[in-house]
């Protein structure tokens, strides 16, 4: 059963203090109910009780996704976790056929993408990868937001600075998606719906927000400006 205040369905990035970083950005001083959602935990049916959805980042999604057969490439994971993935993917169609507001943060804007037929680069390079990768500080840099975009409404502007922390990227768009961001160096740093008409809310990002909150970086509208209008987008699902 839902209860009297918000109630946002994250799913788990595997590991519990990056868990918290995303918990921390969403709360606030809010009182908002953060529910874990993690293959481990089998706990899809937890989508019942949530009011939107959050898909975390972490380790790379299995090729096998987007149709590719090569694993061992460069800064490519041990271990994939498909279990992860299998149970991810079922959270986002369990959102949309539910009509959930979704926002999809670094890996979670990939998987989106390969949900909806696009695919990935499987590793940027090592000069982009000096720009992106991650680092214990994180990697800053400037991204450009297409006007007139839904991110642009957000933001109310054409750039700003974002903190990175990713190797791969979307190559092929997926279906019914629109770039709203790229980097400097040309990466797609953002998505939404192409037609908006009748769909819920949903916005990926490729930049972490929740690690420049903990940066105390809020102030940015690429971390405040987007948890404000999330937010008000999980609050009028809840109304309904």
């Amino acid at each position: 059963m839902k209860t009297g205040k918000i109630s946002i369905g994250l799913t788990y990035t595997g590991t519990e203090a990056k868990h918290l970083n995303y918990v921390n950005w969403l709360t606030g001083s809010d009182e908002i109910e953060v529910i874990k959602l993690c293959a481990n935990d089998n706990n899809l049916s937890k989508i019942a009780d949530v009011d939107a959805i959050v898909m975390s980042g972490g380790i790379d999604a299995h090729p096998k996704h987007y149709g590719s057969p090569v694993t061992n490439y460069p800064n490519a994971p041990e271990k994939f976790n498909e279990e992860r993935d299998d149970f991810e993917i079922a959270v986002f169609k369990t959102a949309l056929m539910q009509q959930l507001p979704i926002l999809a943060i670094c890996r979670g804007m990939q998987l989106v993408n390969c949900i909806l037929g696009g695919d990935l680069h499987q590793d940027l390079g090592e000069e982009k990868n000096q720009r992106h990768r991650l680092t214990d500080e994180g990697k800053k840099h400037e991204i450009h937001i297409e006007p007139g975009s839904l991110l642009h409404h957000i933001t109310h502007k054409e750039k700003d600075m974002a903190d990175s922390a990713h190797h791969q990227c979307i190559h092929q768009l997926g279906k019914d998606l629109l770039i709203n961001a790229r980097s400097e160096d040309g990466i797609i740093e953002g998505i939404e719906w192409a037609d908006k008409d009748d769909k819920t809310f949903f916005l990926g990002v490729q930049w972490h927000p929740e690690r420049m909150y903990m940066q105390q970086l809020e102030a940015s509208t690429l971390s405040k400006n987007i948890r404000t209008y999330f937010l008000a987008e999980v609050r009028k699902n809840a109304r309904r």
